[in-house]
């Protein structure tokens, strides 16, 4: 069993933190919003008051935070997790974030003698509960096995991209994928309802054929009925895709259907969508149909 530290405890870093917990690890804890792990700590979990005091009760600290920018927050400054960092320590950060922002922390780590992994996530809340979440590996690889047995605690599937920076490079390149889909599902739906199919008889025979994606499969049905939390809102899924479309500039990698979907998310958030589970997607493109909610 490890010493573990784990900042970020919002839907799916508490969760994690649960599991880690419910696999006999210790783990200290941060949130900055403190109640967020409250029912944590009745779970067993240590609390500590800054990053850098979880990473200096920990031998291994992991991060899960919303974005590049609020992992610079955890990990810079004097109550950083960076400042408590020094051999012998291993840090993973399981964020969806910029890949140079990742490859640039990992120089960072490796200068205070520490080891990195970039180690983000395929799943959702749902998957993550069930047990199926996959994990990527990004960084040396003696470390990515020393490490895989507490990623596995968390997710069954633990697979090594290459160095660092590469296992969030791949979760964007994963994600892109999923507006994607779902906006194409929406034509499809679309096309056959207006047609005078009903509406849940084209789903289950879609849901049934060649182009069901296992995430559509779990993910489309929250478009008519959403759940009361989303499992990933129209903002972060929208992160994600500009990450992907500033990777695409760069790489010289064309981006069309990114770019096209990336679009209609905007005008989710126009009609006041920006909260919502990104399957509302949906409901954007069945007024744009002319069949109304």
């Amino acid at each position: 069993m490890a010493n573990l530290g784990f900042i970020g405890l919002g839907t799916m870093g508490g969760k994690m933190v649960r599991r880690l917990l419910d696999a006999g690890h210790t783990v200290t804890g941060y949130n900055r919003t403190r109640s967020r792990g409250d029912w944590l700590v009745d779970m067993g979990m240590l609390w500590g008051e800054t990053p850098r005091s979880v990473a200096e009760a920990a031998d291994v600290t992991f991060t899960m935070v919303a974005n590049t920018q609020a992992l610079e927050a955890v990990t810079g400054g004097p109550d950083g997790v960076l400042s408590a960092l020094g051999p012998g320590k291993v840090y993973i950060d399981m964020s969806t974030v910029s890949p140079a922002a990742s490859r640039a922390l990992s120089i960072q780590v490796r200068e205070r003698g520490a080891q990195m992994l970039d180690a983000p996530v395929s799943g959702s809340a749902v998957t993550l509960d069930a047990g199926q979440l996959s994990v990527m590996v990004g960084g040396e690889y003696e470390v990515y096995e020393a490490m895989k047995p507490i990623l596995e605690d968390i997710g069954p599937t633990v697979d090594y991209v290459g160095e660092n920076g590469l296992a969030a490079t791949m979760k964007v390149a994963v994600n892109l994928s999923l507006p994607i889909q779902i906006l194409s599902f929406c034509e499809s739906l679309l096309l056959a309802e207006k047609s005078g199919i009903p509406r849940e008889a084209a789903m289950t025979a879609l849901l049934n054929s060649v182009v069901a994606s296992p995430a559509l499969k779990y993910r489309f049905p929250l478009a008519v009925d959403p759940p009361e939390e989303p499992l990933f809102d129209v903002t972060m899924i929208q992160k994600d895709l500009m990450l992907a479309l500033d990777m695409g500039r760069d790489l010289e990698v064309p981006m069309p259907t990114s770019a096209t979907t990336n679009e209609y998310l905007n005008v989710c958030r126009a009609q006041g969508f920006s909260d919502q589970d990104f399957a509302i997607l949906y409901t954007v493109m069945r007024r744009m149909a002319g069949l109304g909610e």
